[in-house]
């Protein structure tokens, strides 16, 4: 029995060890962390606990419990900056943010052709006795995020007029909202984000959850709509229809439908198919698009 005992707890302990040393926030060392809100998020009164950061059995981070939104700053070189700029959503069902493939290195690859990529940390509205909502909690923070780009603009050397907005699954939802609902800002507003307006100038919107409720209207940014074929049928089908609605509202877009892909390929080094190759083709949009140009 006492061998028994041992053994449960040898094989237990390493995982004990390693969920105790995640209770704690995670950002890379090479990116500048920015808090969303000046104190208190609206609608996190009350609110406690700290930030949770678990390993995938892929090895990637996957965050939860977030009560103090972020934006991570990853900048280009000055001597290749474009003044393109984007925020980008992680996925993982409005739960969880699956930070690396859809966060990080897809802010790492951005930055290195040249455009500021902002990984947005926005609070979870369908994780476990959340009490937040998409429309109005998570939504205030991409709308927040495109505000706090733009009031940075000269800082961070990025064209306030070529800021967009990339998301991912749950984040593509989010990024579709933030591109449908939007505002000029309070211009005497005492604080300066808060006069920036949140209308991105372009959305990315890669395999996104909820694709029926994607409805352009002529005012809409152009739009770049990724999936792949092999995904579940309320997206890889609804995508389509959600290119031609886009085509009827006069909107420009571009689509890819990859081959053999299915859900939540984001951008992995692994990924050598060419569903791996979208960050190449988003690029070639955004140039000839008009919003990859030199800075002076």
């Amino acid at each position: 029995m006492k061998n028994y005992a041992f053994r449960r707890f040898a094989f237990f302990a390493p995982l004990f060890l390693c969920a105790f040393s995640l209770r704690a926030d995670y950002n890379p060392a090479d990116a500048l962390v920015v808090p969303l809100w000046s104190g208190v998020a609206p609608g996190s009164e009350g609110k406690a606990g700290e930030e949770q950061v678990r390993i995938a059995e892929t090895g990637e981070h996957v965050i939860h419990n977030i009560h103090r939104p972020t934006l991570s700053v990853f900048l280009p070189s000055p001597e290749t900056a474009t003044g393109a700029g984007v925020v980008i959503c992680p996925g993982g069902g409005h739960r969880e943010l699956w930070m690396d493939h859809e966060g990080y290195n897809v802010a790492r690859w951005l930055a290195a052709h040249g455009i500021a990529g902002f990984i947005l940390k926005y609070r979870l509205a369908r994780e476990e006795d959340s009490t937040y909502r998409v429309g109005v909690e998570s939504l205030a923070d991409a709308q927040r995020a495109i505000r706090m780009t733009r009031a940075h603009a000269a800082e961070w050397r990025v064209d306030p007029a070529r800021i967009g907005i990339i998301g991912f699954s749950a984040g593509g939802e989010l990024a579709a909202l933030a591109a449908r609902q939007f505002d000029s800002g309070v211009a005497n507003a005492s604080d300066p984000v808060a006069r920036q307006g949140c209308k991105p100038d372009f959305q990315a919107l890669l395999y996104p959850g909820n694709a029926v409720s994607i409805v352009p209207t002529k005012n809409s940014p152009p739009a770049f709509l990724v999936c792949g074929n092999n995904d579940d049928a309320r997206i890889s089908e609804e995508i389509a229809r959600v290119y031609l609605r886009f085509k009827q509202a006069g909107v420009p877009a571009e689509l890819h439908i990859y081959s053999g892909a299915r859900h939540g390929f984001g951008l992995r080094e692994s990924n050598t198919t060419p569903s791996g190759e979208w960050p190449s083709r988003f690029r070639e949009w955004l140039a000839a698009s008009g919003f990859l140009k030199k800075t002076t």
